[in-house]
């Protein structure tokens, strides 16, 4: 029989697991942690029975993906979710950017920018379901459908700058800009547009879905489909070595390239292992997670029944901030993303005290303690949210790659998306999930289409494993 070894139990190795188990071949995942799920761990904190997202929250590109969505993970437990509101970017005068799933409502919120945010997402979402089949792919490669990928993939092109000008109001403008701003890229760059309108894109598509439960959720049924399936997972197995590995046809990473490239050494070609030194860490996340009574008190009511809320004021401040995060400054405001998860699923709360999940964008690698920046920015447009705080609990970007060895200095993207490493990931290459090594594959959020509990990086990279594998 066909043997794979998976190292590594996150979004996209257990989905590369499930791929290759459902082909027939005898699969065993190796994870370092005590616990599966990597970015896609849960559990309660700060009070008893509250329920926080350790990292992965909100899933706009994993509630759509083709391959989850081909998996039918609701037989083992796995439910998406819904808040009414999408998410708010509100400013300072009490008004706020608002997106809804539907195109239509939200154009109907945005004023005079209402027909240009119709133009931009009424045609790619109706075909997002076949654009997914292209962009949860790489890019680099025969489209399955090359005009509707052509008329979407020309704006993504352009700077996050130049898109948000196309916008005339702030609102509009700072909505757009901090979905854009997930990249971790300073929005005047080429191809800065990309992420946010891919999230958007799929948002409007799919909604932006938690899972019931928490994200552990997602982790904990594609486990359940790999045991029936006849796979194994070993957790608390941490691989340092490729003398640790035991012999198997199929070996795949989901790991960042540098662990890769400690694991193998000499093993892997001159070219990959000095590609895979001068791979790239992004910006880093400063996580906070609060334990709130009556939740936040927002100034923009919008707010108030929204999943997620970006916080940052107008375009030019979110911007300006990404600028100084990445030339490694700490900016006095950073951008704060938070996330309302229980108004979607209000199994996570504990009465009338609820979890609300929060990062700031900082320097990769920032020793200081963004804490009070944090709650400074939510007070800003939620006065009154500090005398709401019940406890807190802290995960600096040292603590962040304690916690996940692939986001070393805080990097939850499992490193810098700038142009060359996201069209290509890793390295300079059209095969982006090969080692050079027969048999091996990296298989993290480091390769296309990204980060995310899509698990596209994982299904992309066993289904070349197994291609491969037949050509002999």
């Amino acid at each position: 029989m066909t043997t794979a070894l998976v190292v590594g139990g996150g979004p996209n190795g257990l989905p590369a697991a499930v791929a290759l188990a459902s082909e027939g071949v005898e699969v065993t995942v190796l994870e370092a942690a005590e616990r599966i799920g990597g970015g896609t761990r849960s559990s309660e904190a700060i009070v008893p029975g509250l329920l926080h997202d350790h990292c992965s929250a909100i899933h706009p590109m994993a509630v759509g993906s083709p391959f989850l969505t081909s998996l039918g993970l609701d037989r083992y437990g796995l439910r998406w979710r819904l808040a009414e509101i999408d998410c708010v970017h509100p400013l300072d005068d009490g008004s706020a950017g608002v997106l809804y799933r539907s195109v239509e409502q939200t154009a109907a919120g945005l004023g005079r920018d209402g027909s240009r945010w119709r133009l931009a997402f009424e045609r790619p979402v109706r075909r997002y379901d076949a654009l997914s089949e292209d962009i949860m792919r790489p890019l680099l490669r025969v489209p399955h459908h090359p005009l509707t990928l052509a008329r979407f993939g020309m704006p993504t092109l352009l700077p996050g700058s130049t898109v948000a000008r196309l916008f005339r109001t702030e609102q509009a403008r700072a909505l757009f800009g901090g979905v854009a701003a997930h990249a971790f890229r300073p929005l005047h760059q080429p191809l800065t547009s990309a992420i946010g309108l891919g999230i958007l894109t799929a948002g409007h598509r799919h909604g932006w879905a938690v899972a019931s439960g928490g994200s552990q959720a997602i982790s904990d049924a594609m486990a359940a489909l790999l045991t029936e399936l006849g796979g194994k997972i070993e957790t608390g197995v941490r691989i340092e070595s490729a003398a640790q590995l035991a012999p198997a046809d199929i070996t795949l990473f989901d790991l960042a390239p540098d662990a890769v490239g400690r694991i193998l050494g000499d093993r892997l070609p001159g070219r990959v292992r000095r590609a895979f030194s001068r791979f790239r860490r992004g910006p880093g996340a400063f996580k906070v997670d609060f334990a709130v009574a009556d939740g936040v008190p927002w100034t923009n009511p919008q707010a108030r029944r929204a999943g997620t809320v970006h916080l940052a004021g107008t375009y030019g401040e979110l911007a300006a901030t990404e600028r100084e995060i990445h030339a490694g400054r700490m900016p006095e405001r950073p951008f704060v993303l938070i996330g309302q998860q229980y108004l979607a699923d209000p199994q996570r709360s504990a009465g009338d005290v609820h979890p609300v999940w929060s990062y700031a964008h900082v320097p990769n690698g920032f020793t200081g303690d963004a804490t009070e920046a944090i709650i400074a920015q939510i007070e800003r447009f939620a006065p009154g949210f500090r005398e709401r705080i019940v406890g807190q609990a802290v995960r600096s970007t040292t603590e962040m790659a304690v916690y996940n060895p692939n986001y070393a200095g805080g990097d939850i993207m499992t490193g810098a998306k700038d142009i060359r490493q996201l069209m290509f990931g890793p390295r300079t290459t059209l095969s982006p999930y090969s080692l050079g090594v027969r048999g091996m594959y990296i298989c993290s959020a480091a390769t296309p289409p990204g980060p995310g509990a899509h698990g596209m990086c994982g299904a992309n990279a066993a289904q070349l494993a197994l291609a491969e594998l037949r050509r002999g």
